[in-house]
């Protein structure tokens, strides 16, 4: 394909946007344009990409992309730009996003039960100023909060360890879709927003964490404002009928299967079961492949073999040999992006550079003197001059070992 028939523009300087050095070298190619849309270029690379995943299983292994893969069965790659925050296990590989993944959480140490105390707690209407008010860990209070069901308009109340914090995404998937309750909802429980509890609750669904029915003498909510139970515990001051894990994981958190601390990251979602998101799995392997010059395809992954470049010359006709070239390589089944534009050489040779091709065959007319062509793999320093005669056999062969 012609250079001019793929309109490709491209920059010398990085969009002012850009998230990445991927995403700026892949809008300074021309495969995208400042605002994120595929051009003609971009298409073409993606179905290159596309034709490669039909191919054969593992399509990231033979990208040569490292991807972390969760137990939702979807693919991320990691980068600090991603719009996905996934927490994933250095030692076993477990991973999924942290809205649903899973810790081994740390339960405190049994306790026999104490009788249930009502105190005066002016002012303690959130964790914070309770646990100071009282002079008690986090872990040791009992976080209320409340929903209402979509369908039903039925009164959910959560409760979980003042340390942890809620997924609502794990909540929806027990209960449905729910909204915040309104304060004539809580009153209507017969609760006190601020000083809540599910002891006396009516009319209410409870959903407690996996944590609550192991952790004892907690202070929870009087249901009163002002006041505070101390001691509150489960299946003596009261139950629920949901009993599920319901909180937060966090970074450093102890994976669920081996115990090693979590790790945190931002990511991008290559594929799911549905498929593969061929855009984001484009700018992954412009992330991953590149130099300061610019990209630095795969072999596999590159939207052409070839970048063929005519340089006019003075005395002889180098269009021709380079049309004569171009077809060559084409009837060889190879791939070729030809540069025949009016433009400075440099200008040319910066291009190539930055749209990345796996090989840059040069026609010019000083060499073309003597019967030769410039070869030149994307990641070599050196150039080889090779008989114009054997160009496409060459190319074939380079194209077989180079990656």
């Amino acid at each position: 394909m012609r250079i001019l028939d793929l309109k490709i523009e491209t920059l010398r300087q990085a969009p002012s946007n850009a998230r990445s050095e991927g995403f700026a070298f892949l809008v300074r190619a021309g495969y995208l344009t400042r605002d994120n849309k595929l051009t003609l270029l971009g298409k073409q690379a993606l179905l290159r990409l596309q034709e490669l995943a039909k191919a054969g299983p593992d399509l990231f292994a033979r990208l040569g992309l490292a991807v972390i893969r969760t137990e939702g069965g979807e693919s991320f790659f990691e980068i600090s730009s991603g719009n996905v925050e996934i927490l994933h296990c250095p030692a076993c590989h477990y991973a999924e996003r942290t809205e649903t993944a899973r810790s081994r959480k740390q339960a405190l140490p049994a306790e026999s039960s104490l009788p249930l105390e009502k105190v005066s707690t002016p002012g303690c209407n959130t964790i914070e100023s309770l646990v100071n008010f009282l002079g008690i860990p986090r872990e040791k209070t009992a976080k209320a909060l409340m929903f209402t069901h979509l369908s039903d308009n039925k009164f959910i109340f959560v409760v979980l360890r003042g340390d942890m914090q809620l997924s609502e995404v794990k909540l929806k998937k027990l209960t449905g879709e729910v909204r915040l309750a309104t304060t004539i909802e809580i009153e209507n429980s017969n609760a006190a927003a601020g000083y809540a509890s599910p002891i006396g609750l009516k009319n209410a669904l409870i959903v407690v964490d996996d944590l609550i029915p192991v952790s004892f003498n907690l202070a929870a909510g009087a249901n009163e404002p002002g006041y505070h139970f101390k001691n509150a515990n489960y299946g003596r001051d009261y139950t629920a009928e949901i009993v599920a894990d319901v909180t937060r994981a966090a970074d450093g958190d102890a994976c669920p299967n081996c115990g090693t601390p979590l790790n945190l990251s931002n990511a991008e979602m290559l594929a799911d079961d549905t498929g593969f998101n061929y855009e984001h799995l484009l700018a992954a392997l412009a992330d991953v492949n590149h130099d300061d010059k610019g990209l630095t395809w795969p072999t596999s992954a590159a939207p052409f073999d070839v970048y063929l470049m005519q340089l006019p010359g003075r005395e002889m006709d180098t269009q021709a040999k380079a049309e004569e070239l171009y077809a060559s390589l084409q009837s060889a089944g190879i791939s070729v992006l030809f540069d025949d534009r009016a433009e400075r050489a440099g200008v040319k040779f910066n291009d190539a550079d930055l749209i990345g091709l796996p090989l840059r065959v040069t026609v010019g007319e000083k060499n073309l003197k003597d019967g030769m062509v410039e070869l030149k793999t994307r990641k070599s320093i050196e150039n080889q001059l090779i008989p114009a005669a054997e160009i496409t056999q060459t190319t074939q062969s380079l194209l077989k070992t180079i990656k």
